[in-house]
C-alpha cells in the first residue's frame, strides 16, 4: 500500500463504494498516535482500547458531519479527548470521587499497569503528569508527546494559542515542581 494522503482518503469517504476502504486507512493511520493520547489520559490500557474503539465507532457514525474545514487528525483529536474526558467524569461521578481522590487512584492505576514499563524516573514523570488538571494535562500530552503546533492545539480544543502557551508553561511549571520535591 503507498503511503497515507490525506486529501486522497478523505476523497474517498465521501462515497459510498470507497468509504469504508478509506475509513480502514484512517484508522491504520491514526490508531497508535491516538490510543496513547487517550491512554495519558486514563492510564488503563483496556480503558483506552475500549476508548479507541469508541472513538472510531463515532467517527465511523458521524462521518457524513465531516466537512473537510479541519484536518482529519483534528477531528479525531476532538472526538478522543472528548470521549476520554466523558469517560473520567463518568467515573468520577459512580465513584462519587473528589478530584483529589480521582488523583490517587489515577496513580494507583498507574503503579499497578501490567502494560507500563518504564523505570522510576518515567514513573514519577507520569505521575507528575497525572496531578494536572484535566486540561492542563490534555495540553500537555498534545505539546510533549504529540509534539503538535500550537495552531492545531488551538483547532483541536477550541482555545486561543495564547491561553495554550499558557497552559503549557504552568503545566512544565507545575511538573518541575513535582519532580524537584519528589527527587
Amino acid at each position: 500500500m503507498n503511503t497515507y494522503n490525506e486529501e486522497d482518503v478523505i476523497d474517498r469517504l465521501q462515497y459510498p463504494e470507497t468509504q469504508r476502504e478509506a475509513f480502514g486507512e484512517v484508522v491504520k493511520a491514526y490508531s497508535e498516535q491516538l490510543y496513547w493520547q487517550i491512554r495519558r489520559m486514563v492510564l488503563s490500557h483496556d480503558d483506552a482500547n475500549d476508548l479507541l474503539q469508541n472513538t472510531f465507532i463515532k467517527a465511523w457514525s458521524n462521518l457524513n458531519y465531516f466537512r473537510g474545514e479541519a484536518k482529519l487528525s483534528t477531528w479525531l483529536y476532538r472526538i478522543a479527548l472528548n470521549e476520554s474526558l466523558n469517560f473520567l467524569n463518568k467515573q468520577r461521578a459512580q465513584n462519587q470521587l473528589s478530584i483529589d481522590d480521582a488523583e490517587a487512584v489515577a496513580l494507583n492505576k498507574l503503579e499497578s499497569d501490567p502494560y507500563f514499563d518504564g523505570d522510576q524516573t518515567q514513573l514519577l514523570f507520569e505521575k507528575a503528569i497525572q496531578t494536572l488538571p484535566e486540561k492542563q494535562r490534555m495540553v500537555f500530552n498534545l505539546k510533549y508527546f504529540q509534539e503538535m503546533k500550537y495552531e492545531e492545539i488551538s483547532d483541536i480544543l477550541g482555545t486561543s494559542v495564547g491561553a495554550l502557551k499558557a497552559s503549557y508553561h504552568h503545566a512544565v511549571k507545575k511538573i518541575e515542581e513535582f519532580l524537584s520535591q519528589n527527587d
